[in-house]
């Protein structure tokens, strides 16, 4: 027997009396350690400074492993759903530990490349599968809540940057005596960025293995007590049918959840992305800046806390209002609170960081509610496959969502000569991007019958008796 034999789908069904509270925790478990990706930045400068390269050389590398991570999650969707979730949190593991060695060879070899390969296409890949690895069998485990069950383990990728941000700042200073992790222009030599990520590599494998050797998929015809199938029909565009991946491609639904997501995706990256110089460029008395570098970098931590909190708060409201509902106010009401920061942004400190951290919120939100809407949409068949396919949109909107603010940014002026007034443009934009996206999610109806599937209308009339 081999050693992944272990991880196989059947090796993996839960016992009698199995507890299916544990499956949150296998899942946050690797949402946690994937959600690294977020704190690149922490090491960004010290990357810079000892390949002797510009921001953008290294920069590319974030977007290289978000544009894997969604080819690699809509590629290897169908995979994850047939292999089962322990193998594919294990291959993720694999992949994702694997970028950070290969990363600590280029830094150590001086060899840029290698850490494109490493940290951008194999630690992108184990992005992507590890991010939809455990999605379908939170639904199939919580019909009853998907929403709660999501949002309770993708909370874990926007937590995981809270928790990656200050280790790897700590680890820095402890394998190099001149890194001070409290001044943020500090700069780490070449062996602690080396020591740091393979510190990092072992470390996220033990947690990702620990919750690829806990994770269980529930039996077949599994239902939590006092689960009524038919009541949950009974809610608009909930179906209790089932449609294939393939299937889901040729709905309008589909595609139109991805319009939803991507224009969600892409308004929320733009502040994201931009976050501490913007703040800092909003607030400006005589040319210089009154919020002050390290200020500005709490308020990332603060918009990261508004992120995570949204992933599981909206997507648990969801649950009560549905999620047509919930993502209306995501799109409508983020449409007048952009609206909101463009023209009175710059009135006060309190007011910036308040609208921004509600928008971030909501970009929290609209990833960990949509695996819930593709269970309402399209079944528990095959969701994790068509979540996998649905997350090209994320690829395509880390990509937009910066060009867009960065285009319009670099036509104003320099960095650091930049005032509210630089942002507007740039913001007014996002409002139109949410307002596409909003018409998007209004024009979303039921999958048609024909493309449900034939051979599982039994086990769909047995579980409604």
């Amino acid at each position: 027997m081999s050693v992944m034999s272990a991880f196989d789908r059947q090796r993996s069904v839960a016992p009698a009396g199995f507890s299916r509270w544990l499956i949150p925790p296998a899942a946050l478990s690797v949402h946690l350690c994937i959600g690294q990706v977020y704190a690149t930045s922490v090491y960004k400068n010290s990357l810079v400074a000892h390949f002797g390269t510009g921001q953008t050389a290294i920069g590319v590398i974030f977007s290289i492993a978000i544009v894997l991570l969604g080819l690699s999650a809509a590629l290897g969707g169908t995979w994850v759903e047939a292999n089962g979730p322990r193998k594919a949190m294990a291959v993720a593991a694999c992949f994702w530990s694997a970028g950070f060695a290969v990363g600590a060879l280029g830094i150590g070899t001086g060899q840029l490349w290698l850490l494109y390969l490493g940290y951008g296409v194999l630690g992108g890949i184990g992005l992507g599968i590890g991010y939809i690895s455990p999605v379908s069998t939170l639904i199939k485990w919580f019909p009853d809540r998907p929403g709660l069950a999501t949002g309770l383990a993708i909370m874990g990728f926007g937590g995981g940057a809270l928790i990656a941000g200050p280790l790897s700042r700590q680890l820095m200073s402890l394998y190099d005596a001149d890194y001070d992790p409290s001044v943020a222009s500090s700069v780490a030599s070449g062996p602690a960025l080396v020591g740091l990520f393979l510190t990092l590599g072992v470390a996220y494998f033990l947690l990702m293995m620990f919750g690829a050797l806990i994770v269980h998929v529930p039996p077949d015809g599994y239902l939590p007590p006092g689960f009524d199938p038919a009541a949950v029909k009974r809610r608009s565009l909930v179906t209790t049918a089932s449609v294939s991946a393939g299937n889901a491609l040729r709905t309008r639904s589909f595609w139109l959840l991805w319009v939803v997501l991507f224009c969600n995706v892409t308004a929320g990256i733009g502040i994201l992305e931009q976050a501490s110089p913007m703040i800092q460029d909003f607030f400006r008395d005589g040319g210089a800046s009154t919020v002050s570098v390290s200020a500005a970098a709490g308020f990332v931590g603060v918009l990261s806390l508004f992120n995570m909190a949204g992933r599981f708060a909206w997507s648990s409201t969801s649950d009560v209002i549905g999620r047509k509902p919930i993502y209306m106010v995501y799109l409508g009401v983020g449409i007048v609170l952009y609206a909101l920061l463009a023209s009175v942004g710059d009135t006060a400190t309190a007011l910036f960081v308040l609208l921004a951290g509600v928008i971030l919120s909501f970009y929290g939100g609209g990833f960990a509610t949509v695996p819930a809407y593709l269970r309402d949409l399209f079944g528990t068949y095959q969701v994790g496959a068509i979540h996998g396919r649905l997350l090209t949109a994320w690829s395509a909107a880390g990509v937009a969502g910066p060009l867009i603010i960065n285009g319009f940014l670099d036509a104003q002026g320099k960095p650091g000569t930049l005032t509210a007034a630089a942002y507007r443009p740039a913001l007014f934009t996002m409002v139109g991007v949410l307002a596409v996206g909003f018409v998007a999610n209004l024009l979303i109806r039921p999958v048609p019958e024909e493309l449900h599937e034939p051979e599982r209308a039994s086990l769909r009339t047995k579980e409604a008796e």
